[in-house]
């Protein structure tokens, strides 16, 4: 009787295991370590945060894997429906959302609460990668293009209203890269981009909030006001300055153990980890983040058809953007948008979405040789 149950138990492990990419998710498990390594300095050694950290990791891997085993024509045949219920969400944030530091961003359930703009980084590409291979002839239309780019801006102009403006161009960029990755005519292309660029004035007057205003000029002109508008980045730059090669130690950080450097746990995590760990810190970080976004591009290349490869190389590159984002606001080479590092700040709705998307891109690997 227990060498059945055993063998039954046995088969279910093999079943998961045959779902689940052994290097992608060995680097995944490295940098989640890594970053509760590092968060147990940049929370002050705040257990209870710590606490829901694991709890936020614990549940993302769950997901990871329970989306590993879902076939990939599930996705292409019910990503549409999962979209207009994002769209939903956006609507229902819009009326009835949580506010929080002057943005209303979250839908508070009692027992959740979470960012639905975060989950529709995730589902829009898949959903316009669907679109594509479904309409490979039409998408590459002037009328196909027109069709994608308002299903693009449809949310991205949701999500600015929150507002969330910085959210809202990763997400208008998520969806652009998706058509770029399909091979859309570079012609097309820079219209796309001219477009834009004549439309940046109308998005300054009408759609961005003076702070957001602010932190561009604070950009241009650093020294303008460091002790206000500008004291998250020069805190920031300070903490990374001062780390140097090996960093002044771990839990020695001055810029996070007495407090100047706000939102360090989240969004400025990065600069802990240089002023505690140093270049070297920075180093091993990268090397991770490279293996992984290498390994996922090496997945894409392996996928049988145009579904499966657009949306794993336009996951892995917006999680390359996402990291751009993240390191380059903290270092003072791009605004501060408010994008967390991939899988390494605090906050469970991100972290739990990017899992979400490594388990669809591991589906799509291992359902590379089925026709969807």
């Amino acid at each position: 009787m227990s060498i059945k149950i055993f063998n039954n138990i046995q088969k279910k492990t093999i079943g998961l295991n045959k779902y689940i990419d052994p290097v992608f998710l060995l680097i995944i498990i490295c940098i989640l370590m890594y970053s509760v390594f590092v968060l147990w300095s940049a929370s002050g050694q705040n257990i209870h945060l710590i606490e829901r950290k694991i709890i936020q990791i614990t549940i993302g891997l769950i997901v990871m894997i329970l989306m590993s085993q879902i076939p990939p024509y599930v996705y292409e045949n019910f990503i549409f429906y999962v979209y207009l219920l994002c769209l939903l969400l956006l609507l229902i944030v819009d009326i009835y959302g949580y506010t929080s530091k002057g943005a209303q961003r979250w839908l508070d359930i009692n027992i959740l609460r979470f960012q639905p703009s975060e989950l529709i980084k995730l589902v829009l590409p898949i959903m316009i990668s669907s679109f594509i291979h479904r309409n490979i002839i039409y998408s590459k239309t002037y009328k196909g293009i027109c069709t994608i780019l308002i299903l693009i801006f449809i949310p991205a102009i949701l999500i600015a209203k929150e507002p969330d403006l910085g959210t809202a161009i990763l997400v208008a960029i998520s969806g652009i890269l998706v058509l770029i990755l399909s091979g859309l005519n570079w012609k097309l292309i820079s219209l796309i981009f001219i477009n834009i660029f004549f439309c940046m004035p109308i998005i300054w007057h009408f759609f961005m909030q003076k702070y957001q205003k602010s932190r561009i000029i604070m950009l241009l002109y650093p020294s303008k006001a460091p002790f206000s508008i500008g004291y998250h980045i020069t805190q920031s730059k300070i903490a990374i300055s001062s780390g140097g090669l090996y960093g002044k130690g771990w839990l020695h950080g001055t810029q996070s153990k007495f407090g100047f450097l706000p939102e360090c746990h989240t969004d400025f995590i990065f600069a802990v980890l240089a002023e505690e760990l140093g270049l070297i810190g920075i180093f091993i970080l990268f090397f991770l983040y490279f293996a992984l976004i290498l390994r996922g591009l090496l997945l894409s290349l392996s996928s049988t058809n145009v579904f499966g490869r657009i949306t794993i190389s336009s996951l892995m590159l917006m999680f390359l953007i996402y990291i751009f984002i993240n390191v380059g606001m903290v270092s003072g080479i791009v605004p501060v948008v408010g994008v967390p590092l991939p899988i390494f700040s605090y906050g469970g709705s991100s972290l739990i979405v990017s899992m979400a998307g490594f388990g669809i891109i591991m589906s799509i690997h291992s359902y590379r040789n089925n026709i969807i």
